[in-house]
């Protein structure tokens, strides 16, 4: 049985009639007749008795309006809600901890002003399980650091920031200029192996044959920060983390000859993703701040 047949059942039942529940649903009585037939050949039983002008339900017909009424709520809610799916399903973003922390709050704002309705869940986690995520279809968008993946993705460039080293102001070397072999014996402060920090810090250094060897690796830099300001080391950090220790004085920025660093950022989605109305819109938002 389909919902057609219990739309054409519940019709009649509401009309008493074959002729006025025909010209309800825009079909002939003739389909009305034949619809209300096989339902009574399914049930093995009459759903109608036939008066001399109207019809009405059996006891049989009764019982079966009962069950497909809440069918039929339920299917015609749905189809209020269909053109409506785009707005209510979920967006889900990975985001390295950076970004999330320095433009991703600003660019949700302002997504969320176009669609305040559209459901947005962001993990925090390193560009390498982004990727992951995205690679296993458990996310919709990556905005990671570092240099664009390799693979079926399309990779937007939507910002950067310079890459500043730093130690404390009373640090043995703080107002001198490192080449980056002394750069290297130094006291290192560094985030962990496979962050887009140490990626960009570390590619950089083979590439002047040298590697950096760190006296501390952390996943957090607040705690590099801090070790720097107490003296423990240099550390190498993006300049929007340190941009208020260096201007309140408990760090001081160090040069290191031919040692400039910079990431970058991209919003990266599979190239074969269908892209929603909302899921464009976002990728908008990510866009400007390249502006």
């Amino acid at each position: 049985m389909s919902l057609r047949h219990f739309e054409i059942f519940r019709t009649v039942a509401e009309t008493g009639n074959f002729t006025r529940a025909a010209e309800r649903l825009y079909i002939t009585q003739s389909a009305v007749s034949h619809t209300i037939r096989e339902l009574e050949e399914k049930a093995g039983t009459a759903l109608f008795d036939r008066l001399s002008k109207s019809v009405q339900l059996t006891k049989s017909g009764s019982l079966l309006l009962e069950e497909i009424m809440p069918i039929l709520a339920s299917c015609e809610a749905l189809d209020a809600r269909f053109h409506d799916l785009e707005r209510r399903a979920p967006l889900h973003l990975v985001s390295s901890i950076t970004i999330a922390a320095f433009w991703l709050p600003t660019i949700l704002n302002a997504f969320q002003e176009d669609w305040p309705d559209n459901p947005v869940h962001v993990d925090v986690v390193s560009a390498a399980n982004a990727m992951d995520l995205l690679r296993q279809g458990q996310a919709d968008l990556a905005l990671i650091e570092g240099t664009p993946p390799q693979g079926p993705f399309t990779s937007s460039l939507f910002a950067s920031y310079p890459m500043i080293v730093v130690c404390a102001p009373d640090y043995l070397l703080a107002h001198r200029e490192l080449t980056i072999q002394q750069f290297c014996m130094e006291r290192l402060l560094l985030r962990e192996k496979g962050s887009a920090i140490r990626d960009t810090l570390d590619s950089a250094l083979y590439l002047s044959g040298y590697t950096a060897q760190p006296a501390w690796t952390s996943v957090n830099s607040q705690a590099l920060i801090e070790a720097a300001k107490a003296g423990l080391g240099i550390a190498i950090l993006p300049d929007v983390l340190v941009r208020e220790p260096l201007a309140q004085g408990t760090l001081h920025a160090l040069a290191v000859q031919d040692l400039t660093l910079h990431n970058e950022m991209y919003a990266v989605h599979h190239r074969d993703k269908y892209l929603t109305t909302p899921l464009k819109t976002l990728l908008q938002h990510i866009g400007s701040e390249n502006r």
